[in-house]
């Protein structure tokens, strides 16, 4: 399941450059077979931001952990090391 947030993580901060301010819906990444262990996980160590809407809910990387999110990443999936910035 590491590797399952590290690609979850990778997906917000390279494809999608969701940190802080900017999120994207939860419904799409709804691919990934642990997605609510998850999100309960890196909430808890603050790495994701959660904000709840009455009909959604959306996610985004917390830019105070940068550098431990692009850690994370980077040791779980070292075949993209050097392409999260």
């Amino acid at each position: 399941m590491e590797k399952e947030k590290a690609q979850l993580m990778f997906k917000l901060a390279f494809s999608k450059k969701n940190w802080g301010g900017k999120y994207d819906r939860l419904e799409h990444y709804k691919r990934f077979q642990n997605l609510k262990k998850i999100v309960k996980d890196l909430s808890k160590k603050k790495w994701l931001l959660i904000q709840k809407k009455p009909t959604y809910t959306n996610i985004s990387l917390n830019p105070k952990y940068k550098k431990e999110i692009i850690e994370f990443i980077e040791d779980k999936m070292p075949e993209i090391k050097g392409m999260v910035k």
